[in-house]
């Protein structure tokens, strides 16, 4: 296999930790966002749409979104399960992932893409440029900080986000309550439940990485 990556974006992240979790070392080049690396024509005729992380696989297929990689690595390597073993635990898993990506990472993006002036006309990812919109970071900040809220309630009735082992969704939130510090948000004092949460997943070797 190999690996498109980017050390300082966070969705590359994510999947890189899920494949740390599964024990696996795959060959990996990173793309720096920074240096606009994604819009080289050697990278786009990997993933047109300019966006990491990607994974190609053996069979030479081309996963370019967080789930799809995700859904495939599980597949193949089913140890240790990330996604759930039972019906139930599958669809919680994909759920609390899907609130993480809709009400955290979304807000959180709107918030850095549309308040930061070095991100000026890229206010969304991929090749083509946008404006930023000013009311959107606005209420990416509303919104990001509302997460913390939900996700402190979550955490109070549950040892993981979506379950009572370690999972996908743990990542997908992790990252994002890191990323979080691109606009200035921290997990309140008052959070202990989260605290307690983000230490104990900040411990774990994948997210060292």
């Amino acid at each position: 296999m190999l690996f498109y990556d980017c050390s300082t974006a966070p969705n590359p992240r994510r999947a890189r930790m899920f494949i740390a979790e599964k024990g696996l070392t795959p060959e990996t080049r990173n793309i720096s966002l920074a240096e606009r690396e994604q819009l080289s024509p050697d990278f786009l005729a990997v993933n047109p749409r300019a966006t990491v992380p990607v994974l190609v696989t053996d069979e030479g297929t081309v996963l370019t979104e967080n789930l799809g990689i995700a859904a495939y690595l599980e597949a193949a390597f089913p140890e240790p399960p990330l996604m759930g073993t039972t019906p139930e635990e599958k669809g919680l898993v994909l759920m609390w992932n899907a609130i993480a990506e809709q009400q955290g990472g979304m807000p959180i993006a709107e918030a850095l893409r549309n308040g930061n002036p070095h991100m000026k006309d890229r206010a969304l990812p991929g090749t083509v440029n946008h404006a930023q919109i000013p009311e959107l970071a606005e209420r990416g900040m509303i919104r990001a900080t509302a997460f913390f809220e939900m996700l402190e309630q979550r955490l109070q009735a549950s040892r993981y986000v979506a379950l009572d082992t370690f999972s996908l969704a743990d990542i997908t939130t992790f990252v994002f309550v890191e990323f979080a510090r691109v606009i200035k948000l921290r997990i309140p004092e008052a959070n202990t439940a989260t605290r307690a949460w983000h230490e104990a997943i900040k411990a774990r070797p994948s997210a060292q990485l």
